[in-house]
């Protein structure tokens, strides 16, 4: 098995490609070791290597974050565990519940901006969403209210330097040209 890595706009992250698909739907997000080892053996196993504070699943990418140690140091062991992982035959979720709704929250929107909030979405969904996932993350929509979209980033998006600047300059100039009723986006957790 051969894994290949890239890196991401946020130093701190690395993004893995198995080769393999790692989530068949949606993507899971994991920020602690305790929430991680309940439901992925893939991402509880990534978490035993000291210095990982962040694992984020996509279609056929896993992103892992740092904090501390350098990527020569981390690299070999996270490499290890994603290779003993796959090579075991274990599920990379432990349960069947779907990925996407992994620590998710409501949405919240006005029913009278429905229409809007729709083509929002397509927006996210056809134009940014694929583009933030070459990166190693993921953005999805929370909110819309008084002019204001709310987005929630994860993987390598999370806590990235550059996260700022892709969504003010990127994302909200995107969005204001195609809905002109937006009038800035801003980050939630």
């Amino acid at each position: 098995m051969f894994i290949q890595t890239e890196s991401t706009p946020n130093p701190a992250t690395l993004k893995f490609l198995p080769g393999k698909e790692v989530l068949r739907e949606g993507t899971a997000d994991f920020r602690n070791a305790e929430a991680a080892a309940e439901a992925s053996p893939l991402a509880g196993r990534l978490f035993e290597i000291a210095g990982v504070t962040g694992v984020f699943f996509g279609y056929d990418f896993i992103t892992v974050t740092k904090d501390g140690p350098d990527w020569q140091h981390l690299k070999p062991a996270i490499l290890g565990a994603i290779m003993e992982h796959f090579m075991s035959g274990a599920p990379v979720m432990a349960s069947t519940a779907p990925a996407s709704q992994a620590g998710d929250t409501g949405e919240f929107y006005d029913k009278a901006d429905e229409e809007l909030v729709l083509t929002i979405k397509e927006l996210l969904d056809t134009r940014v969403r694929p583009a933030v996932a070459q990166d190693g993350g993921d953005i999805t929509f929370r909110g819309f209210e008084n002019g204001t979209v709310f987005l929630h980033m994860k993987g390598a998006c999370a806590g990235c330097p550059s996260s700022t600047a892709t969504l003010k300059h990127g994302i909200q100039n995107l969005l204001r040209h195609f809905v002109p009723e937006v009038q800035q986006v801003e980050q939630v957790a």
